[in-house]
């Protein structure tokens, strides 16, 4: 831990920093809002926070490929890392603000251009305290819309070497701004994805008992998957199957032959998520034999659940309460999947929802084309990565 006045010294000099670049940093997440950058095309947003790194005195690395980069600040020895996602949502926006994209057909719709400001005005602030406690490791990561996402490059890139816990915050627009969230144990969900092509000889539907009826098999996979799921596996787990679109025919009085369904299978527990693709498989393989339908099941693995470990969400939680009371706030766990969880399938880590709405209005929901943030919650999202560190 830190020396109690060494912490103080430090949150003092973010304070004011704070007071000094608030401007500065709500300008951070207007220019990244404005200019939205798709996964894995986020050159402009990657050269952007470097170029405000390298002017602070720091020195970033940016991985090869040009998009996500890493920078340490800080003693050497064991690191904290601290990770911002930047990419922006294939989705029109229509909130009408004087910084809303320029691109059309993308838009920050997810809140990471407030995470990469916060993280950058974290890097900024971190570099004016005098002596910090601990070294810091500031993950700038791209394409975390997409799987696989980009967490997999960045540990493949030697962000995790001598990180011994990562953390990170996401936005939550059910929060009130000034409250941040946090939980032990899963905070996501895995989820992957399960696409089930189908195929029969087809025929009329006057003569079903001369093929195979592919649409009867469709639905008795549409119902019987989710069903034998929540027979076969522990409900605590809060394990889903859902399905999103189906696809089969056109004739009324034609037996197609061919379908397809797609869907998504999510869990939050990490034991049951290894068990999932061979448990699918059998239960759709004994649902389709009396059939005669063939097919062929593709399985796609996406991410493990985000875990909080106990010790790492004690950091968090501290962090938190550092802002003033009322500041600390439960949080359900989310259905989504968040690929922070490969960090922390290297090092034990947590993750925080950072609240982002006004307290009156709407509450509007990630992914949405109106999605937008109350922007004083950039700077409680400076105070608490900044409070990870300084605690040491």
């Amino acid at each position: 831990m830190a020396d109690p006045e060494e912490a103080s010294s430090g949150r003092k000099a973010v304070d004011a920093w704070l007071r000094e670049h608030s401007e500065d940093l709500i300008g951070f997440r207007r220019h990244i809002h404005a200019n939205p950058e798709l996964s894995r095309t986020e050159f402009a947003t990657t050269e952007f926070i470097e170029s405000w790194l390298v002017k602070a005195g720091l020195e970033p690395r940016k991985l090869p490929t040009g998009t996500g980069l890493i920078c340490d600040i800080g003693p050497d020895g064991p690191r904290v890392g601290l990770r911002a996602d930047m990419d922006a949502l294939p989705l029109q926006e229509y909130t009408g603000l004087p910084f809303a994209s320029s691109v059309p057909g993308v838009s920050h719709a997810c809140g990471h251009d407030a995470h990469t400001a916060i993280l950058l005005g974290t890097a900024l602030a971190l570099a004016e305290v005098p002596r910090l406690p601990v070294g810091v490791r500031l993950v700038f990561q791209h394409a975390e819309e997409v799987m696989p996402g980009g967490a997999i490059d960045m540990v493949a890139s030697g962000a995790m070497e001598g990180v011994s816990r990562m953390f990170a915050l996401h936005c939550d627009p059910r929060l009130e701004v000034g409250r941040v969230g946090v939980r032990v144990g899963a905070i996501t969900s895995a989820a992957d994805t399960v696409e089930l092509v189908l195929d029969s000889p087809g025929g009329h539907t006057s003569r079903p008992h001369l093929t195979s009826d592919l649409v009867y098999a469709i639905g008795t996979v549409i119902t019987g998957l989710p069903g034998m799921l929540s027979r076969r596996i522990d409900p605590r787990t809060s394990t889903v199957m859902v399905w999103g679109a189906v696809s089969a025919g056109k004739a009324p009085n034609a037996i197609p032959q061919t379908g397809m369904l797609t869907g998504t299978v999510r869990t939050g527990d990490h034991a049951t998520w290894s068990l999932l693709e061979p448990l699918v498989r059998e239960i759709v393989d004994g649902l389709l034999a009396p059939t005669g339908v063939r097919y062929q099941l593709n399985y796609k693995r996406g991410v493990p659940p985000v875990v909080n470990e106990e010790q790492s969400t004690r950091i968090l939680e501290n962090a938190i309460r550092t802002l003033g009371p009322g500041s600390l706030s439960d949080t359900p766990q989310s259905g989504g999947g968040e690929d922070f969880s490969w960090y922390l399938e290297e090092v034990p880590g947590a993750m925080a929802r950072l609240g982002v709405w006004s307290g009156t209005g709407p509450q509007l929901d990630l992914h949405q084309p109106t999605f937008d943030i109350d922007e004083r919650a950039l700077a409680v999202g400076v105070r608490v990565l900044t409070n990870v560190a300084l605690q040491g």
